[in-house]
């Protein structure tokens, strides 16, 4: 209560000022409305924000889709570029006063095309796309119409809701799947690697258009070359999302989609840290079909004319320039031989990370890693994913319970999904990352407990009520998150230095 005081009697001396200031250099009510800082005009949005700035400086961040992006990005977010429309493309606006949002679009692109070493000749790229699944959505509307077939990796087996996903009673939760006939491809139970065998007879059966090269909870590398012989084989288009691992494609940690799809899309604030947007990367000139015939057909991709179609006006209106423009800043610097040497530090940590947890008994499935992220078996604990999850928030460390390969349930999954580059952007090496490993291997042991008192009150219908609760009044969850607190405080977050 004494903050909102102290903001509130700030606001009014602030608004006092600025009234005396209006009537001796005649500046309008309005003009001084537009010129004032969040903290005089909103002070109770300006409290959140400090409130979730001050989670994110104490708190353990394992999420592997999340980052801290850097202050010179964070600059343009909120930069006059916001203030501009500019539906249409660089020379081909339908408003005026374009010129220099052109040469910023202009310039993101050629970065994008630069960072990962493709020919413009070769390949074109369109930025405006607002983030990852809507990415996905328009790059399957540039070559396939409604109804025709697509093929992903199945969500429990570690694929992406925007690859399509519908449950076996035919329910659409994905509605990729509504719009398009979809069939998963599978990991191999036992090892948890993709079953590409499997995938190459599904998918003469099923004849889809575009087969998806891309996960979300897949530790290992993709064999993009295995890939490209399955849809050639059947005269279909591969798309690599590679939105997790683009950070560390670009500095040449993992091997290149480029070189075997025909379609790349990639998030921007992931591992290439940048702003919440994305990018979809398209072949120019001829593709080949039936390559491996005695009369193999060239035809003409088109996607520069379709895919930037499917976009605008197909899907979007006006571009949000000031996340363009904050790309092209991400995309300079992840040419750094920081952000090289970064990426590098991702998985080298992820690596020990894992080791971690498997020499404290957790089984991982796949048996590790080759990337940013892990995935916690949690079948043999006697835990769920989503309880160590809330246990783990409680503490101040953030993760996702995520399905693993056999679960039934996405709400109550076997497992936990956590990652490396947010905290590598914090500093955290492998002795750190040891210590997270320690601090899991606790609130697990911790929640085992705090479930026998649940099962003993068992009040709520929500299945998780009355664990949530149980948790916030627990004086050893209070004291283990006050540790974490502490010591992830002394880390700095991007902007402080």
């Amino acid at each position: 209560m004494l903050s909102r005081s102290i903001l509130a009697h700030n606001s009014v001396v602030t608004r006092s000022l600025a009234r005396s200031l209006a009537s001796s250099v005649k500046i309008s009510p309005n003009q001084l409305l537009v010129s004032q800082h969040v903290k005089d005009v909103d002070p109770e949005i300006f409290e959140i924000l400090n409130k979730e700035k001050n989670r994110q400086k104490h708190s353990i961040t394992l999420i592997p889709s999340e980052n801290f992006t850097s202050k010179s990005v964070m600059d343009l977010l909120g930069s006059e570029m916001q203030n501009k429309y500019s539906e249409g493309y660089p020379g081909q606006r339908y408003y005026g006063g374009n010129s220099f949002i052109d040469e910023s679009e202009s310039l993101c692109q050629k970065r994008a095309l630069d960072l990962y070493d493709l020919d413009p000749e070769k390949w074109g790229v369109n930025v405006q796309s607002l983030s990852g699944a809507p990415a996905n959505l328009y790059a399957y509307s540039a070559i396939l119409n409604i109804g025709d077939r697509l093929m992903g990796l199945y969500l429990p087996d570690g694929g992406h809701l925007s690859h399509g996903y519908q449950l076996n009673n035919g329910t659409h939760i994905s509605y990729i799947s509504k719009y398009f006939q979809t069939m998963p491809y599978h990991v191999n139970a036992e090892t948890g690697l993709i079953d590409y065998d499997m995938l190459e007879k599904t998918s003469k059966l099923f004849r889809p258009k575009v087969i998806v090269a891309g996960t979300s909870a897949y530790a290992r590398t993709l064999d993009y070359k295995r890939f490209k012989d399955i849809t050639s084989s059947i005269n279909a288009y591969l798309l690599s999302d590679m939105s997790h691992i683009s950070g560390l494609v670009a500095a040449k940690v993992l091997e290149s989609p480029f070189e075997y799809s025909d379609i790349v899309t990639t998030t921007t604030h992931k591992s290439l840290r940048g702003p919440r947007g994305a990018m979809i990367f398209y072949r120019k000139g001829k593709r080949i079909l039936n390559p491996k015939s005695k009369k193999p057909k060239e035809v003409d991709y088109d996607l520069d004319f379709t895919l930037n179609f499917s976009v605008f006006p197909g899907h979007q209106g006006g571009p949000h320039n000031h996340t363009i423009s904050a790309m092209a800043v991400a995309l300079k610097q992840a040419k750094s031989k920081e952000f090289i040497d970064y990426q590098f530090q991702i998985v080298e940590n992820s690596k020990h990370f894992a080791k971690c947890l498997m020499d404290k008994g957790y089984n991982l499935v796949s048996n590790g890693t080759d990337t940013h992220l892990i995935l916690i078996d949690l079948s043999k604990t006697g835990i769920d994913g989503a309880r160590l999850e809330t246990i783990l928030d409680k503490i101040n460390i953030a993760a996702n319970k995520n399905t693993i390969p056999g679960d039934k349930s996405a709400l109550f999954p076997s497992g936990l999904r956590v990652g490396t580059p947010a905290m590598t952007t914090r500093g955290f090496g492998l002795q750190e990352f040891e210590k997270v490993a320690e601090y899991i291997d606790r609130a697990a042991i911790l929640a085992k407990q705090l479930m026998v008192q649940e099962k003993e009150t068992k009040l709520k219908k929500d299945r998780l009520a009355d664990f949530k609760r149980i948790c916030s009044e627990s004086t050893e969850v209070k004291e283990l998150a006050k540790e974490v607190s502490d010591w992830v405080g002394t880390y700095p977050v991007p902007g402080e230095m």
